[in-house]
């Protein structure tokens, strides 16, 4: 189920992995443990910078979506670095953290953001479950951080 090609899709979609964001604590990025590679939460860092706020006060929902497509992008680098992209089978699942003010409710249209972006990137093979999650504060005040399980073969 895996796709033809997510290098190609990724220059398709003008996009290119970055560096690998190095951990901000005692973890990995990406640990694989037998058909599977279990993936941090990442972040929306971009050059070591990462923007803050929360959704539904500083940062609105769309804003929020490309914050998420951008955590998924360095999860995708994390993933890359430890096994290769092409060696992804599928996608399993996603979970969505993201920092809301009180009575924010589009936490799922958030999270799309990275959906739709591994989607793009694997085809079929990207469809997962997921979690979108509202949560009151994320690391470093960030609005959103997505943790990701693909499945990967030998």
């Amino acid at each position: 189920m895996s796709a033809p090609d997510p290098y190609a899709n990724l220059e398709r979609l003008g996009l290119t992995l970055p560096k690998v964001v190095p951990p901000l604590a005692a973890y990995q990025p990406a640990v694989r443990s037998g058909a599977h590679v279990y993936v941090s939460g990442q972040l929306p860092m971009v050059d070591g910078a990462c923007p803050t706020g929360k959704l539904g006060r500083e940062v609105d929902a769309e804003e929020g979506a490309a914050m998420a497509r951008r955590c998924a992008l360095n999860g995708l680098a994390a993933v890359d670095a430890l096994v290769g992209l092409d060696k992804v089978v599928r996608v399993v699942k996603i979970v969505g953290f993201v920092a809301s003010a009180e009575g924010f409710t589009q936490q799922p249209a958030v999270v799309n953001g990275a959906s739709v972006l591994l989607g793009e990137v694997f085809g079929p093979a990207g469809a997962h479950a997921r979690s979108a999650v509202g949560v009151a504060e994320l690391p470093l005040g960030v609005p959103v951080e997505i943790e990701m399980i693909v499945e990967v073969a030998d």
